[in-house]
């Protein structure tokens, strides 16, 4: 048995596209894998508290806390480390749905990921899951492809890539999805088109990555 590990970022529950994203990969991979187990962690629904890197940072070069709430500050970030690290340790493959909001990742995904790399196995190895492999489901609500005239703003796609497959090691296949806002923002009619080309292409990737990883992962375990 396998464990897949799901991290939503989107703040909406209902028409997010990232979201929508991750349940068609994730929908392939249980087809291909009934038996697999799927552990969930929404970090837009349930965020993570920004003053937790900074009191573990803080410890780590050797600043004790000044006061008992501090102390139970530390303690309490020493254990949500600890419980998304076990998490992204445990599983043997991530499905990571984010959206890109302001041109980069959200406050709450790099809180996120700046917890995971506290622990010096990500960092200097030995890397636990070094090989993994990983779906990126991504939605952006404007157009970033070369030539037009946001090319070059999307500063999340290239970060994700850089700490996910460079600093996690692990193996990333991505779906994403553009001009996601074209349906429901005024001067943007004239793309509706494109989004939806957009969407349903990112959609059948995300299904084929779903099942490519299942079948992996059934291979490996047999």
């Amino acid at each position: 048995m396998t464990t897949l590990l799901r991290v939503d970022a989107s703040v909406r529950l209902n028409g997010s596209v990232s979201r929508a994203l991750a349940d068609s990969a994730e929908a392939a991979w249980r087809a291909e894998h009934p038996d697999g187990v799927v552990v969930r962690r929404d970090l837009g629904r349930n965020p993570l508290p920004a003053t937790a890197w900074p009191a573990l940072a803080k410890a780590q070069l050797g600043e004790e806390p000044a006061t008992d709430a501090e102390q139970d500050l530390l303690t309490e970030a020493r254990d949500l480390a600890d419980e998304v690290t076990a998490e992204l340790k445990n599983a043997d493959a991530l499905l990571l749905a984010v959206p890109l909001y302001n041109y980069g990742i959200s406050q709450h995904v790099k809180t996120w990921i700046d917890l995971l790399l506290l622990d010096p196995a990500f960092l200097r190895g030995p890397n636990p899951i070094e090989g993994r492999p990983a779906i990126l489901t991504l939605a952006r609500g404007g157009g970033y492809q070369p030539g037009t005239p946001k090319h070059g703003w999307d500063h999340a796609t290239a970060y994700l890539e850089r700490i996910v497959g460079d600093v996690f090691g692990l193996k990333i296949r991505i779906a994403a999805a553009e001009l996601t806002l074209a349906p429901v923002t005024p001067g943007m009619e004239e793309l509706i088109d494109l989004s939806k080309e957009s969407e349903s292409e990112a959609h059948a990737k995300a299904e084929e990555h779903g099942v490519v990883v299942a079948k992996e992962l059934v291979a490996k375990a047999a």
